[in-house]
């Protein structure tokens, strides 16, 4: 599979902090109660926490069109992975609402090309879990680009400053971005809503190719979240496009 194998130089790299799961709430309950209802009351706690926590611009902020999350997933590889262990895997690292929101996560997280092993970021709209299986993206699909090691970082940069600023204009369709971290290579990926709307896809994916400033000749791959259900594979099975 061709990969992208040009593009500018990257930033800095900065380091994430220790706990960067953003589970920062615990809830202390009596040590006599039952551990399911334990459980249970710990749940509906922290669901009426984030309620009540919405993330809204700061005074003085350039607020986003949308509230954006930050997830983080690892995995080891070979592993079969089911939808309810892939869930239990991913963490949230935090939602934002602002570009200066956005900032104070950013500069804390290790950028791509430098995570190891088989790591994924996620920046998806607030309220869609990185899964297919979720309401905003089961009837949805994904642009693939596969990168040689070392592009990951300012690929993903440009790729989510973009989704950030609405460059793609296509409305409400994009649900997030993903940039995966392999052993030989890196890929990214953009999720939208609609796999069936061809002229969106393709507008997507035309932008894409603009923002990246992918080479004319650059293979990209489309693959809908229906498809990664039935065989258990985000990147496996795509359909090519040049």
């Amino acid at each position: 599979m061709q990969r992208v194998n040009q593009l500018p130089g990257e930033h800095q790299p900065d380091c994430l902090k220790d706990d960067d799961s953003g589970d920062h709430d615990q809830n202390e309950e009596n040590s006599t109660q039952k551990d399911g209802e334990k459980e249970k009351n710990d749940r509906d706690k922290s669901q009426s926490s984030t309620k009540r926590k919405a993330v809204v611009p700061g005074p003085a902020e350039h607020p986003l069109q949308y509230n954006y999350t930050f997830w983080y997933s690892r995995r080891t590889p070979g592993r079969p992975t089911s939808s309810q262990s892939y869930e239990q895997n991913i963490k949230q690292i935090g939602t934002f609402a602002s570009v200066e929101q956005f900032w104070r996560f950013y500069s804390h997280m290790v950028r791509p090309g430098d995570l190891t092993g088989h790591s994924d970021f996620h920046l998806f709209k607030e309220g869609i879990k990185p899964m297919w299986e979720d309401d905003a993206n089961k009837n949805g699909g994904k642009w693939i680009i596969r990168l040689r090691k070392g592009l990951a970082s300012r690929c993903w940069e440009n790729l989510i400053l973009a989704m950030l600023g609405e460059q793609f204009m296509v409305g409400e369709e994009i649900c997030g971005a993903v940039v995966s971290v392999r052993f030989q290579e890196d890929i990214i990926s953009i999720w939208n809503k609609t796999a069936s709307d061809q002229a969106t896809t393709a507008r997507i994916r035309d932008t894409l190719r603009r923002v990246l400033n992918l080479p004319p000749n650059t293979i990209m791959e489309y693959k809908t979240h229906t498809d990664s259900i039935k065989d258990n594979s985000s990147f496996r099975n795509t359909k090519i496009t040049l």
